[in-house]
């Protein structure tokens, strides 16, 4: 895999290419232009060319005269619209390059290789020990990656570049994690510079939470929302939050860290240090281990969700408690950020009613009435996948582009 693609400028999408710029030659616009549409197909996928001259507010004869020059220059392809709306789509093409997503979770991970228009074209999903470490945990991925790309027939010189998330709070720099407490075998590293290294391609790294939260508002259940809040519930408890239709990381990187607000203060001392916190009630090892005297040590959140849509009372019972101790939590949260919906994600979202009729019973108790009034709380769309798509939306975020040469 080569390692020349260091050398590529990762583009800064908070900030819109051609921002900030003086008028300049005709050259100057038709390439910043350019760069709009190329981010527009890439923030959204496959558009019509009507869709991207509403959402660039440039001329649609601008539009296709752009469109046709980046065709030609083999970025982009069209195809016939399956979905009922007049005119073909818009898209890159399949030479245009791919981004890997990498998806850490703690005995978990998965990586995936997508196009440019976000679409996953392999995935595999590896156990991992406890104990793991970085360093073999890259090797791992490095391994995997170099089989994905062989079966789905892409060389390596295709990768531009690489999401990696992880069930941690990091930085705002994405190179370090906030505490090594939660991953022992990743702490004092520095994240990008060493993945990138491994894997050959930009690599930028995120929490998972902040990773499903982008998954779930780009390509699933957040679709079209301003502000929404999304919660993983798995071996920790977080949240990524989406304020004003972007990502909000906080002053450090750790906006979201739901699963250590206190509910009780007398209650277990959590790894955190903090007695009490969320993850201490409602994580997957505490709510599996509610049930070990009646369903034995070994018993798996899966295994409970299905025991419980069964009709299984202890189970059940055990899912609407959770769902009880969530709401509080996610009451305080409504009451602060006011957001229009609240997903759920992890393991346990799929028990769907089960969870979420007590959870908006709570949160209907003590939340502010005009905070929840019009609150929609749901279950992830895109399930355990939220994550790795938001990992490839974060590396297509920091993909540089080539542009067309048209005249």
């Amino acid at each position: 895999m080569p390692h020349n693609l260091h050398r590529r400028k990762r583009t800064a999408m908070s900030h819109p290419a051609g921002a900030g710029r003086k008028p300049g030659s005709q050259t100057s616009l038709r390439n910043a232009n350019q760069r709009r549409v190329l981010d527009t197909v890439r923030r959204s996928g496959r558009l019509t060319q009507a869709q991207i001259a509403r959402r660039t507010s440039l001329a649609p004869s601008t539009v296709s005269n752009i469109v046709h020059e980046l065709m030609d220059a083999g970025l982009l392809v069209m195809a016939a619209d399956h979905a009922g709306r007049r005119g073909q789509l818009v898209g890159f093409s399949g030479s245009a390059g791919h981004v890997v997503g990498v998806d850490f979770g703690h005995r978990h991970v998965t990586v995936a290789v997508a196009d440019l228009n976000q679409q996953v074209v392999g995935q595999r999903r590896h156990e991992l020990p406890s104990g793991h470490r970085f360093g073999d945990d890259l090797e791992l991925v490095r391994r995997v990656l170099d089989r994905l790309l062989e079966e789905i027939g892409t060389p390596g010189s295709t990768l531009l570049a690489a999401g990696l998330t992880l069930p941690a709070p990091v930085d705002l720099g994405g190179r370090l994690i906030s505490t090594s407490a939660i991953l022992p075998g990743w702490g004092g590293i520095d994240l990008r510079e060493e993945a990138g290294r491994r894997l050959g391609v930009p690599v930028v790294v995120e929490n998972d939470a902040n990773a499903g939260a982008l998954g779930e508002h780009t390509r699933g259940a957040g679709r079209g929302t301003r502000n929404m809040a999304y919660v993983k519930i798995g071996h920790g408890v977080g949240s990524g939050l989406v304020l004003n239709g972007s990502l909000f990381r906080g002053a450090t990187g750790s906006a979201g860290e739901i699963g250590h607000s206190t509910v009780d203060e007398r209650g277990k001392v959590c790894r955190c240090g903090s007695r009490g916190c969320l993850e201490t009630f409602v994580s997957s090892g505490e709510i599996t281990r509610l049930l070990a005297d009646t369903h034995g040590s070994d018993l798996t959140v899966p295994e409970l969700v299905d025991a419980a849509l069964d009709g299984d009372v202890g189970c059940a019972r055990v899912v609407g408690d959770t769902g009880r101790m969530l709401g509080t939590a996610v009451a305080t949260l409504c009451n602060i950020v006011n957001p229009e919906l609240v997903v759920i994600g992890g393991e346990i979202s799929r028990a769907g009613e089960m969870l979420l009729g007590p959870l908006r019973e709570i949160v209907a108790r003590h939340g502010v009435r005009g905070s929840v009034r019009d609150l929609r709380i749901e279950a992830a769309e895109l399930g355990l996948r939220a994550h790795v798509v938001g990992a490839v939306i974060l590396a297509l975020e920091h993909v540089e582009l080539p542009l067309g040469t048209g005249g």
